[in-house]
């Protein structure tokens, strides 16, 4: 009641999640014309950002409720370490995994799509010299570029050597060989 201004519809399954759709619904109806629907709207989306990009898990209509002390206390949520957070989230993802009996994937993917494409372009689905210029945020460059159908015919094998032989790694400016 306190972060959206009305009570959450939470998942049948599990009183801890809550759907993101009802969120978003909430998001949009604010007002937008006192500082508090104007708070309630920004911790709507942030809330929806938790759930669906930064520390997602396999479901894609709800976000886990444990989220939600995390937005009272709006002077001090730039504060906090996102990132290591997001990060820390994607390695247990991967690690779960990595297991044998593992038969699907879930955390912050696309994030790691996009470093990974952006750092080994011998893995993209877009060439390099497809992609729009490099002002706009660096996701949106993928998300709106042409895809190429090339990768498709590729094997794990080509992708492997691919990778072996890449003359250069790109992390935040710098060129590592």
């Amino acid at each position: 009641m306190e972060i959206f201004g009305r009570q959450p519809v939470l998942s049948r399954n599990s009183k801890s999640y809550i759907k993101l759709g009802w969120v978003r619904s909430v998001r949009d109806a604010e007002p937008l014309d006192t500082e508090e629907s104007i708070r309630r709207y920004v911790r709507c989306q942030i809330f929806c950002l938790l759930g669906s990009t930064l520390f997602t898990d396999k479901s894609t209509a709800y976000a886990h409720a444990k989220y939600l002390p995390l937005l009272r206390d709006f002077e001090r949520i730039h504060t906090y370490s996102w990132g290591s957070a997001c990060l820390a989230h994607l390695y247990r993802a991967l690690c779960r995994a990595s297991r044998y009996d593992t038969k699907e994937m879930d955390g912050p993917l696309n994030l790691l799509f996009v470093w990974a494409w952006e750092r080994m372009p011998c893995i993209s689905p877009v060439p390099r010299h497809i992609l729009p210029p490099a002002e706009i945020p660096v996701a949106m460059r993928w998300s709106h570029a042409e895809r190429s159908t090339a990768w498709l015919e590729k094997t794990v094998v080509t992708f492997r050597v691919d990778i072996d032989y890449m003359q250069e790694v790109t992390i935040y400016g710098f060129n590592e060989c």
